[in-house]
């Protein structure tokens, strides 16, 4: 069996678009017929771009290998060029193909992938939601609004869920680090208090930032936050900055998480070291495929730490997330999002039920694709996956995170 064929699909989720602009799915087809599916979570460069990107990889470094030896063909790509240190383009590019094998390999043996991985661990996981507007809300006010917030947490407890996701701390700002508006202090602490009232003891709240804040601005921010208890505060600084991560880390008492940006071993192995996080987030299509974050779970759990799998793409990179989650004993919870089209693609072949996920039986990924609506929302805009806005921090007017992909304004 050898690897033969690449086909690369850039789709589209309908407006809002939760999970990004685009998503970039891959299929793969063995000399002997057998296809498989992977998601390349990347977007430091544009769709097509990137397609250039991963059939360069597929033909450096895949075509006419065994799909088994993945371990081989990722040191080829983690090596190439001369490199041999972490890229998040190319390990971007190789970590859906490499999902796309582990896809052909439990189709091959007629197996589920978690099989190949030490088998199940876990038979229910734990899930976890962002909070999105619900139909009834604004979806410009929405994110500003703490009372909406706590209504569509109150939604989500309804649905089983037991921890919920919310970053009301914004802006998003490629500027780096700056000292939060004692404005978004204020709401955060608003949003905190107005969820944690909806939900009491039957959920967690999971503030999210995304490495917006200066190491004191973050010690500000997270002491601020510490009488709700969230179960984490996610990124707090920009994710290069280990050893200021581990200083917030040292003086807020709310575990610190982070991994969305980080890929390989050896950007999560110096998190572990510095002691920067207990919560490890790592996006399986980014972060150098499922083996590769097989291994940072091992490092984790060395260092008492736990897994909680990101998702902010589509419902293939979300089963690769699940099959590893299903495999590892340092499990914490894993991301999921729930949308039409989400369910649509994978043609509902794994759900949230009561807020756990069962881990499928189906060899492979355990999903069917829905390849025909992949291809008929092509992307056709110009704004890469997720960007960052240009402004720096408003502290007159305040400022509103929507949701990482927002739909432009007319």
């Amino acid at each position: 069996m050898k690897l033969a064929d690449l086909d690369i699909i850039v789709t589209a989720p309908p407006a809002p678009g939760w999970g990004g602009r685009y998503w970039i799915l891959v299929k793969l087809t063995t000399d002997d017929g057998i296809v498989g599916w992977g998601e390349c979570y990347a977007s430091s460069v544009g769709p097509e771009a990137m397609r250039a990107v991963i059939e360069d990889i597929f033909a450096r470094h895949m075509a006419g290998e065994n799909p088994e030896n993945i371990e081989k063909m990722f040191r080829r790509a983690y090596s190439s060029g001369f490199t041999q240190r972490p890229d998040l383009t190319v390990m971007g590019a190789f970590s859906g193909l490499e999902i796309a094998c582990w896809d052909i390999l439990g189709k091959a043996r007629n197996r589920p992938v978690w099989a190949l991985l030490g088998g199940l661990m876990n038979d229910r996981i734990r899930a976890y939601t962002y909070l999105y507007p619900q139909p009834e809300h604004d979806m410009t006010d929405f994110w500003t609004s703490p009372e909406m917030a706590a209504e569509s947490a109150s939604t989500m407890l309804a649905k089983g869920y037991t921890a919920v996701k919310f970053d009301p701390a914004g802006p998003y700002t490629l500027r780096g680090g700056h000292m939060p508006a004692m404005s978004d202090i204020s709401q955060s602490v608003a949003f905190c208090k107005a969820i944690r009232t909806a939900v009491g003891d039957k959920a967690d709240l999971l503030f999210g930032t995304h490495g917006q804040f200066t190491t004191a601005g973050a010690i500000r921010l997270g002491q601020a936050l510490e009488p709700f208890s969230p179960l984490w505060f996610e990124e707090p600084v920009p994710p290069d900055a280990v050893e200021e991560m581990a200083k917030v880390a040292r003086s807020v008492r709310i575990p610190v998480a982070t991994g969305e940006r980080l890929t390989t071993k050896a950007e999560f192995a110096a998190v572990l070291r510095a002691g920067a996080a207990t919560i490890l987030q790592p996006a399986l299509g980014r972060a150098g495929g499922i083996w590769e974050m097989k291994k940072v779970a091992a490092m984790a759990e060395v260092h008492n730490a736990q897994m909680a799998p990101h998702l902010y793409a589509g419902p293939i990179e979300w089963a690769a997330n699940i099959h590893l989650a299903a495999s590892i004993p340092n499990l914490l919870m894993a991301e999921t999002i729930e949308t039409p089209f989400h369910d649509a693609l994978i043609k509902s072949s794994i759900q949230v039920e009561n807020g756990f996920i069962t881990p499928p039986q189906a060899p492979g990924l355990g999903i069917d694709i829905d390849e025909d609506l992949a291809r008929a929302h092509p992307y056709t805009g110009s704004g890469l996956h997720l960007e960052m806005r240009e402004e720096p921090c408003d502290y007159v007017n305040g400022n509103a995170f929507e949701g990482g992909a927002p739909v432009p304004k007319p």
